[in-house]
């Protein structure tokens, strides 16, 4: 550690932090635009001058200049560095008043307004005057795609979309060009970004240059309510904050968790707040002379009893949805058991996942920010720039710090990173598990290996032996103590939840697969879908359909019986991600019409059908949550699954079933039925399948 004096409060630093880490660490505010903990350093704004005692009669940039690049005093003192001097103030003042030559006087009309960096400096290190006279540089508007809205009057060329675009999401397609008043930043060839993380460059621009083209023109911050919430759009757990005016969803940010997402999110969730008001189902739908009809929630309620009370348990099933939340499933569950049913199951893709292994075979263990203390990751049937694209990002932050050996069974496809590809399936992974091949051998010498296991590897007759396999790579002699390898990599914001809760058939009941088999059989009377829309519901055969959901998605259009259901931001729900962390999300908003929270739907539902449910309130039904499975009621934690467990799981690996791997993602922007009903993520996928086209000829 090293000593330094900042404006006479002497702290202990690493010589490695920079000036302006070490003004934080002392407490010390520093002005900055282009400085940004996770990018970089490029020294391009001089706003976070600050005078350093014994160096240069002139202000330095504090973020370009270590504590160790310092000299101590004449008799060994600390090095002293004041950030309030009248030197600094003159100095950031004469920056502002550079910065505010070109930049344009249009806060009223930016987006950015209320929420702007330079106006907030500009508050307090602007100047009553200008004393440059020339016209204001005009530059043309860039066009980069349907996400982010381009004024590029007001860029001040901090350059951190440049960098983010690069370091972080992988892409070379923004840069700047030209020099002094003629310098721009462009996309080159003024076409579309192609990360799926291009959002994240709004919240990094420090002025209104960069803002989000579907909120332009729609709201203020002032005029917001700002909630807390957890996004859904994938198993990562984003910690998003959901801003609402009135009874509508204005935008999604990201929030800060350095454990999770850090602090980007995907498009899909950044964006896909649009598809929260169209197609919304908010009224109880009955089947009549083969149309649906709008009915009563006793309307509705009286046909499904009648259909209940005209069959048994064992011909009654339940599918659970990608976005059910913890409190829905164990409510249905629950539900089901009480009707004499086994018949229900969290796994609409037929993965090869099973509770009853211990937890440590269905989480991802290493945890999302372990994934930085790998020295080597192994891709096992997955695309993880598709199927979790923070995830990918850190991935890709793990291989720019070095040391790390890379490599991909499944299809080819661009990570954002190099990678060595392995081959294309299940006999691949049996040569790699035998050391066979040079990754193998790699591998066995390998102290903190990952194995990331995706769900296009789970499904299928494989998915057994595949995950097996994984377990005995992850778990060979060598690794460091109580390092647990194995991660399995979840596309379902409620698989994890609902395999915590038990919602995988019974003994002797039918999974998902078997429910639809038997439904198209007529050995299925009843199938509850809980916003359950990516089983095949075409060959559901005369199965009376009741769809618990949002959206008038697949599973409304073949339902008998819908009830509107309230979506992720109208509920306060438990999440699980993909590492087993247990999130909270909190209801931002209200459902619109007669839609009301699922788990409200069944204990109403469990009344009429003469099974009540006891509970009458959300806390209630938490409190038996909590009893049946109390790791769920340790909010932002990871409980620690057994090591023990993926060693069981490895002695069971036999012969593999030679299969290819194949990604379960077509669409990354139409996912699920939020998804699919919003005309922004409808352009993303058009935008995206044009420039696959295209890359194709």
């Amino acid at each position: 550690m090293a000593k330094i004096i900042v404006d006479g409060i002497e702290v202990d630093v690493p010589p490695d932090y920079t000036l302006l880490q070490a003004a934080e660490a002392a407490g010390a505010e520093v002005p900055r635009f282009c400085f940004h903990e996770r990018l970089s350093i490029a020294g391009n704004c001089r706003m976070c001058l600050v005078e350093v005692k014994g160096g240069p009669p002139k202000p330095q940039a504090s973020c370009a200049m270590s504590v160790r690049d310092l000299r101590p005093g004449p008799n060994g003192e600390p090095p002293v560095m004041f950030t309030k001097s009248p030197m600094v103030k003159k100095a950031r003042e004469g920056v502002m008043e550079f910065l505010l030559i070109n930049h344009p006087l249009d806060c009223p009309i930016c987006d950015q307004g209320g929420e702007c960096d330079l106006q907030d400096q500009a508050m307090a290190y602007g100047v009553d005057k200008n004393r440059f006279a020339e016209n204001k540089r005009a530059v043309e508007d860039k066009y980069i795609g349907p996400l982010v809205k381009t004024s590029m009057n007001r860029c001040i060329h901090c350059t951190r979309c440049v960098r983010f675009t690069t370091e972080v999401a992988g892409i070379s397609e923004m840069g700047l060009i030209g020099r002094g008043e003629d310098a721009e930043i462009t996309t080159y060839l003024e076409k579309a970004l192609s990360s799926e993380l291009q959002g994240n460059v709004i919240d990094l621009c420090p002025v209104g240059a960069l803002t989000s083209k579907p909120y332009a023109f729609h709201a203020r911050p002032w005029e917001l309510v700002k909630t807390e919430a957890i996004d859904v759009m994938d198993a990562v757990g984003s910690n998003i904050r959901v801003d609402v005016r009135g009874r509508e969803v204005m935008r999604i940010l990201p929030r800060l968790n350095e454990a999770v997402n850090e602090e980007w999110i995907s498009d899909k969730s950044r964006f896909v707040w649009d598809g929260l008001r169209t197609q919304r189902l908010d009224r109880p739908y009955l089947r009549v002379g083969g149309k649906l009809r709008p009915a009563s929630w006793g309307e509705a309620f009286a046909a499904i009893a009648g259909k209940v009370k005209a069959t048994t348990g064992a011909r009654i099933g339940a599918i659970g949805g990608d976005l059910a939340s913890v409190e829905d499933l164990f409510a249905l569950k629950q539900l089901l058991v009480s009707l004499g049913s086994g018949n229900f199951d969290i796994r609409q893709d037929g993965a090869a996942l099973d509770p009853s292994k211990g937890r440590a075979s269905y989480v991802f263990n290493p945890t999302i920010a372990g994934i930085e203390q790998a020295d080597l990751i192994l891709i096992v049937g997955s695309n993880p720039r598709r199927e979790a694209s923070v995830l990918n990002a850190r991935i890709r932050k793990r291989w720019r710090a070095g040391g790390v050996r890379i490599g991909v069974i499944g299809e080819q496809a661009d990570l954002t990173y190099p990678y060595e590809y392995l081959g294309a399936g299940s006999d691949t992974l049996g040569e790699i598990a035998a050391g066979r091949l040079a990754f193998g051998e790699a591998l066995a010498k390998a102290k903190r290996p990952i194995v990331i296991v995706g769900q296009g590897a789970l499904a299928g007759a494989a998915g057994a032996g595949v995950l097996a396999t994984a377990a005995a790579i992850a778990t060979a002699e060598g690794r460091d103590e109580g390092w647990n390898g194995l991660a399995v990599l979840h596309m379902a914001a409620s698989r994890v939840g609902g395999l915590d809760v038990g919602f995988v058939p019974a003994a002797g009941g039918l999974d998902a697969a078997g429910m639809v088999k038997a439904a198209g059989a007529g050995e299925l009377d009843l199938l509850f879908l809980l916003g359950a829309d990516e089983i095949d519901t075409e060959a559901l055969g005369a199965a009376f359909v009741v769809y618990i959901g949002t959206h008038g998605d697949n599973g409304a259009h073949r339902a008998d019986v819908i009830l509107p259901a309230a979506a992720y931001t109208e509920k306060s729900g438990t999440y699980v991600n993909t590492e087993g962390r247990v999130q909270l999300s909190n209801r931002a908003s209200f459902p619109p019409g007669d839609a009301r929270e699922d788990w409200a739907i069944l204990r109403a539902l469990s009344d009429v059908v003469g099974h009540r449910l006891p509970y009458d309130s959300l806390g209630e039904l938490r409190r038996a949550l909590y009893a049946a499975y109390p790791h769920l009621q340790m909010i932002d934690h990871v409980e620690p699954a057994g090591l023990g467990d993926v060693a069981a799981l490895a002695s069971s690996a036999g012969g593999l079933a030679s299969t290819a791997f194949r990604n379960p993602i077509a669409d990354f922007y139409l996912t699920n039925p939020i998804a699919r009903a919003s005309a922004v993520m409808a352009e993303c996928s058009a935008l995206a399948a044009g420039l696959v086209a295209a890359a194709a000829e």
